[in-house]
């Protein structure tokens, strides 16, 4: 166990931060008049309570710490998704992004180190490859994570030693790859669209949320760096540091995501509302079809071809391509609710390269569905819980 004043300092901050952030949840769910975009604050909300209980419990026993931190750095992932999701359901989906930026090019640039490659066309495969920046690390934190279990029961693997001979320095080798393409992912589509972005005051958004995705990260490689030259006693105490200053920075985070993402911006609103009551709404935000179907949308073979969408505006009469404003490919309910919308009507094209998904895909998304719904439920009885007490 961590030192006693280590806990004495983490616990009210840990406490204050939870309560905070479920309170903050809680009135974005009563007022869930933007479903689109409220789905992805929720989740992203969500990040205060899993750090904050993730990094305490750390703290607390120490000797299953890589189980917890893991948990912690799989939802990093999540929280890049769900931000590039948001942005690009602000700006109307893909297809609106393209028919405002037609013609505009991302120029070359020191800043963005693209200053040795010629001119990025702000398309349709502009879009996709960011939306892939940021899925890819989502996808492959979990299998890293496996990865470190297996290496870990092993003893090839101990937290902070970067010795050659122990795995810690090859998993954080490709973790910061991985890491750090999602997140220039996420800046080259907030540079290119943040003329559209604007209206929705993404500055105190976006450097909130990319804050306290980077500052954890990179805290935790320079505190495990601090112990391996010595200026901190051991990789230990180093852990233990990080952890305290996580549970501490949580209760700053809450505070900034309540003035970056205001519930009031959406209260007496009646736009879009579900009707689904409490429990409804937290159960909509909290289903990954979309996740799942943006995944296949933008890796699967078979749709290799970047579909657009837009508020039902013929803009591509003559191409036959015609666009929709959701950022997410939508299914169920969602589905039928398109179908019956006359304002907000779906037009697939037709690809003669465009198979069925097969038995294997079929398969594969039935075991995430029915993942989907088992977790989910945990996690609505477990939100439920703790806004009743």
């Amino acid at each position: 166990m961590a030192a006693v004043w280590y806990i004495a300092v983490a616990f009210p901050c840990s406490v204050g931060a939870i309560v905070l952030a479920v309170l903050h949840i809680y009135r974005h769910l009563l007022n869930y008049t933007e479903p689109t975009y409220q789905r992805f604050i929720v989740r992203m909300i969500f990040m205060v309570p899993v750090y904050a209980v993730m990094s305490f419990l750390s703290l607390v026993l120490p000797n299953q710490s890589i189980y917890f931190d893991s948990i912690r750095e799989v939802y990093d992932a999540w929280v890049i998704y769900n931000f590039l999701s948001l942005c690009l359901a602000w700006v109307g989906g893909p297809g609106a992004v393209v028919s405002n930026l037609t013609g505009r090019v991302l120029k070359p640039s020191w800043f963005l180190m693209t200053c040795c490659f010629p001119a990025i066309p702000l398309d349709g495969r502009f879009i996709r490859r960011c939306k892939q920046g940021a899925l890819q690390f989502v996808i492959l934190k979990p299998i890293l994570v496996v990865i470190t279990f297996i290496l870990y029961a092993k003893g090839k693997y101990t937290s902070g030693d970067f010795s050659v001979n122990q795995t810690y320095l090859y998993i954080t080798i490709i973790y910061t790859v991985s890491y750090s393409v999602a997140l220039y992912s996420l800046a080259l589509f907030y540079v290119a669209c943040r003329d559209l972005l604007r209206p929705f005051n993404p500055v105190p958004k976006f450097v909130m949320i990319k804050s306290v995705v980077f500052m954890t990260y990179w805290q935790g490689v320079l505190v495990f760096l601090a112990a391996k030259s010595k200026l901190i006693k051991s990789a230990d105490e180093a852990a233990d540091l990080q952890n305290l200053a996580l549970c501490i920075e949580m209760l700053a985070a809450a505070v900034g995501l309540v003035i970056a993402f205001p519930y009031k911006e959406y209260a007496g609103a009646n736009i879009g509302h579900s009707g689904g009551g409490f429990r409804g709404n937290l159960a909509h935000a909290l289903k990954f079809n979309d996740f799942y179907h943006d995944t296949v949308h933008q890796f699967a073979p078979t749709y290799h071809d970047y579909v657009l969408y837009n508020n039902g505006a013929d803009n591509g009469a003559n191409d036959g391509t015609k666009y929709r404003s959701r950022t997410f490919v939508p299914t169920g309910p969602e589905m039928d609710n398109a179908r019956k919308n006359k304002n907000d009507l779906l037009d697939e094209i037709q690809l003669s390269s465009l198979p069925k998904s097969g038995v294997f895909l079929d398969v594969i998304e039935k075991i995430c569905c029915i993942s989907a719904d088992v977790l989910q439920k945990c996690v609505i009885i477990l939100f439920c819980i703790l806004v009743q007490y």
